[in-house]
């Protein structure tokens, strides 16, 4: 680019592609990453190629449009803007198809590489091997142990746990008697009285009866 033409024949160019109004505005930034022009440089070169009829210029209030000559185009009939919006039709409708099909295999590829490879999956079968091994190990050694307690020790244990848990019910409801006797004469509440001898209940040291 020149710098007698300023950026001319770019925007010349530009407009004749696309063939669609813009403003001097518009121009400035479609094109000034592009080509490096600046806004100033824009507005008069646009000025000047209306000038010399090269494109066309209309003005909306304060603003100016700037399109392509349509006399450089040939005429287009009925039938053939006809056959332009059916083909548009079948283009739109295949760009969605893909668009689908593109979804599709994105979500398919962010599954495959969220999955174990080849290599992790025989590393982690290993891993799971090793740890049966371990817990057949261990079962076996259960199995074999003579220590196990028989059902004649097991009931009996249960016996004397139920025997125990009886003499705690009866000294627990023997010694809330008793508290509640001197509370009928004490002056203060049953907290205080319970600091004050410095007395713990079940429920301080959160215990309870063992479930039968």
């Amino acid at each position: 680019m020149s710098k007698k033409d300023n950026g001319a024949s770019s925007i010349l160019a530009y407009l004749n592609e696309k063939n669609r109004p813009y403003s001097a505005q518009d121009v400035f930034c479609n094109l000034q990453k592009q080509h490096g022009l600046g806004k100033t440089a824009v507005v008069k070169a646009l000025e000047q190629l209306a000038t010399d009829g090269k494109i066309k210029e209309k003005t909306y209030g304060k603003q100016k449009i700037y399109f392509a000559d349509q006399a450089q185009f040939k005429d287009v009939n009925e039938s053939d803007l006809k056959m332009m919006d059916s083909q548009i039709s079948e283009l739109s409708a295949e760009v969605q198809s893909l668009s689908q099909s593109c979804r599709q295999l994105d979500a398919e590829l962010k599954e495959l590489n969220s999955s174990l490879t080849t290599e992790e999956m025989v590393a982690e079968i290993q891993q799971l091997k090793a740890e049966c091994s371990g817990y057949r190990a261990r079962l076996e050694k259960i199995k074999s142990a003579t220590n196990h307690v028989t059902p004649e020790e097991k009931e009996k244990v249960y016996k004397e746990r139920d025997v125990y848990v009886k003499e705690w019910k009866k000294r627990k409801r023997m010694a809330s008697d008793m508290m509640n006797a001197i509370l009928e004469g004490y002056p203060k509440s049953k907290k205080e009285f319970l600091d004050e001898v410095g007395l713990e209940t079940d429920e301080d040291c959160k215990v309870d009866f063992p479930r039968t």
